[in-house]
């Protein structure tokens, strides 16, 4: 008989968000049963629901901390140039997006209309804005229409790297080609604006 492990409140949590990263990332969402958490946590489905009452609950802690460490992977970096760090944080998305499709796709199309869960998308929005007018230091004039086009980029990028998700037709480098390029020419268009360099070749 295998002895459940003590742990504290706050390991327990964290314990419990990883045995759900990983089934949210290996099953559609709706495949995934809070049963089979517990079973795989070693716990009772009575101690699961204690820490998170229903499925949503337990994905959007899930999903925002992945959405946290991603924010966190692309932080600005003064001495690297703005198109490095542009294409590095587009590789960091891709490649979560890549590695855990399942729990993009719950979290952008079967959960799409749970407040809980776009509140956390809306978050991240927000702190990549944040990075972005910083890299690209609009000045106050120019500040409206910059704010206008990265809010639309990031949407944009979004959908376009779900859309790729489901149809996968073209490569990773094209997609990552394809978001760079969108941004770059329309901030290319604001009277003014310093361009960003061209990323380098991958």
């Amino acid at each position: 008989m295998t002895t459940r492990r003590r742990l504290s409140p706050e390991d327990r949590r964290a314990q419990l968000r990883a045995v759900g990263a990983a089934l949210f990332a290996a099953k559609p969402y709706e495949d995934v049963l809070m049963e089979e958490v517990a079973e795989r946590a070693g716990v009772s489905r009575a101690l699961l629901y204690r820490y998170f009452p229903g499925k949503r609950e337990l994905f959007a802690a899930v999903y925002r901390e992945a959405s946290d460490r991603l924010l966190s992977a692309t932080a600005l970096d003064p001495d690297v140039p703005a198109s490095t760090w542009l294409r590095a944080g587009l590789d960091t998305h891709i490649d979560y997006f890549a590695a855990n499709r399942n729990t993009v796709l719950a979290a952008n199309r079967t959960l799409a209309g749970d407040p809980v869960v776009q509140a956390i998308i809306d978050d991240e929005l927000a702190g990549l804005r944040a990075h972005l007018l910083a890299v690209t230091a609009p000045a106050e004039e120019q500040y409206p229409m910059v704010s206008a086009v990265v809010t639309s980029w990031l949407v944009f990028v979004r959908a376009l790297c779900v859309d790729w998700l489901l149809d996968g037709s073209y490569s990773r480098t094209a997609l990552a080609d394809i978001c760079v390029g969108a941004l770059t020419g329309a901030l290319a268009t604001v009277p003014g604006l310093r361009p960003l360099p061209a990323a380098a070749e991958h």
